[in-house]
């Protein structure tokens, strides 16, 4: 190589350093604000956030489910002409659904946290262990022998691995409200801001909740400090401004510590996520439609191996749950083990058969979208935090437990101590809005007064008509039976049917909505698109659950995935 060459190389050289170098100095530093230039995170003080957070961390159970569009309904010929099911187009976010239905032995793990944090030898806490047990007599059939179910299969190990039923929907929206505390309060050990193993000593008057967390840290297992502020090895490095003042002690949602809430899917998201979709995609369309989990028209496999076995659990025929002896055609005859078949494209077993699932949605028959069709559910109840006379937020205690009776005279805790105590928004929050006007809309657009098959123009716009007298109209869309409890002082529960003959309708703002066919299904409700109800306080021995969780931040996980 000549003189000249070497020069050309290192002015080369030397030019890629010094753009590199340059580049550097312009590129924006995390931790410098690009609203004002100041510092982020300085050790003098100031604002504290997480400049490192890379993305949402994936939740225990949980897999992700890439959000999209999809035809929201019945796609293939409806035989039943079931006007309920109409298609429509809907998109539904990225988020992240359960592997598996809720097992037994994951309900358990529930029932025994209940039982050690509310003992129900006492008297003041009994209700709140006897509201969260799953309803077993739910598999007594007045001509059938199931005992052994009743007896054994929630808590038998020969059953852990299989679904939980006989929980109602209001149990299983408390399960993973239950479910939520115990992760974030194992995250927020792992981070060093609570103290290492504390979950095996909470009790009813120190434990952990998330909302309680988040307003008012210093509240969590009763104010004690040496939890909520650790100091040993691994705790998180209290640090002080320039003042002297400590700053970051607690995990806000800044930190990206605390995970957002298991929940019950929309009933968008459970079909979206039921259907796998990706598997029949070209391009940007979807090739054809969908009739199951599983890609084909038929719920028999046709791979060689396993030519002709059922791809899930559900009834075959007149008295065929699982074929004939030795030859099981689903390998079962009620429920069967999760992952007992393949799961669909997305990684979730058991959309199909099984167990039907509970979804958050309110049941009404129409799917509203024309007035929305994005991330679509009916069911919102906003509520906000309670205060206490001199503003802080209002801790719920053991002595002030409040208990709801429901209709069918199960009691449940409407909160539980250590949370935080909630009431419907007011006109704070909904004064000139567009987007919300009230509390509760789960009657929004149908069931209101003016669907009301008695409703009469102008009849309900005198301003001075009671609220009561207003709500009790929208029931006459929907003329659903009400069955009345009353508890005396002495705890003597009286129940009264409801004997009127004039009802229309089974329907009202209690009945939720339940997918997927089961065990005791025949084959036209593996589809998922295929919608029922049942009241959200009833439990049968065919309905179970699985958690969801929102997704934060972006759509794609990972870098953005290469366009068909």
């Amino acid at each position: 190589m000549n003189m000249k060459n070497v020069l050309t190389s290192k002015l080369l050289l030397l030019t890629v350093s010094m753009l590199a170098i340059f580049g550097c100095k312009r590129g924006q530093d995390s931790n410098v604000s690009q609203g004002t230039g100041w510092k982020i995170n300085a050790k003098e003080g100031g604002f504290q956030y997480n400049t490192k957070y890379q993305e949402q961390e994936t939740a225990p159970g949980l897999v992700f489910v890439e959000g999209g569009t999809f035809t929201m309904g019945r796609v293939q010929d409806d035989v039943m002409h079931d006007w309920n099911n109409t298609p429509t187009q809907q998109h539904v976010q990225s988020f992240y659904m359960d592997e598996t239905e809720v097992t037994n032995l994951m309900y358990l793990e529930y029932l025994d946290w209940m039982k050690l944090v509310y003992p129900p030898d006492e008297e003041n806490f009994k209700n709140i262990y006897n509201g969260a047990i799953p309803d077993t007599l739910v598999w007594r059939n007045r001509l059938g022998y199931n005992e052994v179910m009743t007896n054994n299969y929630l808590r038998h190990p020969g059953y852990s691995g299989y679904p939980v039923v006989g929980v109602s929907w209001i149990q299983a929206v408390e399960y993973a409200n239950w479910r939520t505390d115990r992760v974030n309060e194992l995250y927020l050990q792992d981070a060093g801001y609570l103290e290492k193993d504390t979950q095996y000593g909470a009790t009813a008057e120190a434990n952990f909740s998330t909302d309680t967390y988040i307003a008012t840290p210093t509240s969590t297992y009763g104010g004690n400090d040496s939890i909520i502020k650790p100091q040993g090895r691994g705790s998180k490095q209290i640090r002080t401004n320039a003042k002297g003042d400590t700053i970051s002690v607690f995990a806000t949602r800044e930190t990206g510590i605390i995970s957002p809430k298991y929940r019950l899917p929309s009933e968008a998201e459970w079909e979206y996520a039921a259907l796998g979709l990706s598997e029949i995609r070209s391009y940007n369309v979807y090739r054809g439609r969908k009739k199951y989990p599983w890609d084909g028209a038929y719920t028999r496999s046709g791979k060689r191996q396993v030519r002709g076995d059922q791809l899930a659990n559900f009834k075959q025929g007149k008295g065929d749950y699982g074929g004939i002896a030795g030859w099981s055609d689903d390998g079962a005859d009620i429920t069967a083990q999760v992952r007992s078949y393949e799961p669909n494209d997305f990684g979730l077993y058991d959309m199909a058969g099984n167990v039907a699932e509970w979804v958050a949605d309110v049941y009404r028959p129409i799917v509203d979208d024309e007035f929305n069709d994005f991330n679509y559910y009916r069911g919102n109840v906003y509520t906000k935090n309670a205060l206490n006379e001199d503003g802080t937020v209002k801790i719920v205690t053991t002595e002030d437990i409040v208990y709801d009776t429901l209709p069918n005279g199960k009691v449940i805790a409407r909160d539980l101590p250590g949370e935080i105590a909630t009431v419907p928004v007011d006109d704070n929050e909904t004064y000139l809005r567009t987007n919300f006007d009230r509390s509760d809309n789960r009657n929004f657009r149908d069931g209101d007064t003016q669907s009301s098959r008695y409703f009469n123009e102008g009849a309900f716009d005198d301003e001075n008509m009671d609220d009561s007298k207003k709500e009790s109209a929208t029931r006459k869309m929907y003329n659903s039976p009400k069955h009345n409890i009353e508890v005396d002082s002495a705890g003597v529960m009286t129940k009264e049917w409801d004997k009127n003959n004039k009802r229309t309708s089974l329907i009202n703002d209690e009945v939720r909505v339940y997918k997927g066919g089961s065990w005791k299904d025949r084959e036209y409700w593996l589809d998922p698109a295929q919608r029922r109800y049942f009241p959200q306080n009833m439990a049968t021995d065919y309905i179970g659950f699985r958690c969801a969780m929102s997704r934060v931040g972006s759509k794609s996980k990972g870098q953005n995935k290469t366009k068909n």
